[in-house]
Formats: structure tokens, C-alpha cells, sequence
């Protein structure tokens, strides 16, 4: 997939038709100074933006493969197009990650993408962990990157918060012993 072409002209027709989205998954990490492999995009969309979306795809040669109540995924023919998945946010929970998103530099200042906060990728993880025990060592680690990339910067309450949905709220305890202190 060649992230900068796929990015550079979906961002820029996500904005000329007015999408609400942002970056989050693994190219998130990497947007955020904690790179990981990864072969797709995943986005967060506001639901309502959902038809705009399917005919934007669709006219760039994507075809939606799967669509559900919470996420939509879209592959192309040509491998340079690559696969892109969303997670409609329409949930109080969602739609807060999507307003709280903001523009981060991207392929060394090149390009502006608008991503999600680390706290938010981080109560993404756990939701996909905690709905998916076997990605639980991949997502655990991703965490601990942002943990530790960001420490005392982020938002433990609400990361609390993400852990307490899902019953795990002593993990989050523990993970604050560890990285709150880290710069």
C-alpha cells in the first residue's frame, strides 16, 4: 500500500466533502512517534458522514467488502490503493474521540493528518483487546508504547475510564505506576 498517495488523496477528499474522520490504528502510532507495522488505514467517521463516504470510495475504485452497525471496510483492485477499514463513531464515547482529534505532521511535514489522541488510541486498544483476547499481546503493546512515549502527558483519568468499561480497571492502575513518571 503507498500510504502518502493513499492518505494525500483521501484527506483531501474527506475535506472537500466535509467527512468527519480521523487516523487511528496502527498508522496512528506511527503518527504519533510510536511506529508499528501495519498493511492498512483504519479511520474513526462520524456515522452520519457514512453515505458521503461509500460514493467517495466507491468513485476512487474501493468497494465495500463488509459493513456492520460499528465498522465499514473497503479494498481496492490495485495493491497501491490497499485496504481501508472504519469504525463509525456514533456513540457519546466516539464522537468525543472524533472532536477531540487534532492535525498532527505526517511523511516528515509533508502532510497534516488529523488523528486521534493517545488516550484514545489507548481506550481503542483496550476495547479491542478486551473484544479479541488473542490481539491482546500485539494491543498491549502498542499501549506501552504510547504509555511510554507519552508518561505524565496523558490523560490518565480518562484512560482509567477506558479500563474501567471493560473491567480491567487494576491494569490501569498498575500502567500508571509504570509510565506517569515517563517523559
Amino acid at each position: 500500500m503507498d500510504f502518502e498517495l493513499v492518505l494525500k488523496t483521501l484527506m483531501a477528499e474527506f475535506s472537500r466533502l466535509e467527512i468527519r474522520c480521523a487516523v487511528i490504528g496502527g498508522f496512528a502510532l506511527g503518527v504519533l512517534g510510536a511506529p508499528r507495522q501495519t498493511l492498512d488505514l483504519d479511520f474513526l467517521v462520524h456515522r452520519d458522514d457514512l453515505p458521503k463516504l461509500d460514493r467517495s470510495l466507491t468513485a476512487l475504485g474501493y468497494s465495500r467488502v463488509f459493513q456492520s452497525e460499528n465498522v465499514s471496510q473497503y479494498r481496492h483492485s490495485e495493491v497501491a490503493w490497499g485496504s481501508v477499514d472504519f469504525v463509525h463513531a456514533f456513540r457519546k464515547i466516539s464522537l468525543a474521540m472524533l472532536d477531540r482529534a487534532k492535525d498532527y505532521p505526517a511523511f516528515g511535514g509533508k502532510q497534516s493528518l488529523r488523528t486521534v489522541q493517545p488516550e484514545d488510541i489507548i481506550g481503542l486498544k483496550v476495547q479491542a483487546m478486551s473484544n479479541d483476547p488473542e490481539r491482546r499481546a500485539q494491543e498491549q503493546i502498542d499501549i506501552e508504547k504510547l504509555m511510554g512515549r507519552f508518561g505524565n502527558r496523558l490523560d490518565w483519568d480518562r484512560i482509567q475510564e477506558f479500563y474501567d468499561v471493560f473491567g480491567i480497571e487494576e491494569e490501569a492502575k498498575k500502567l500508571r505506576e509504570r509510565f506517569d513518571h515517563a517523559e
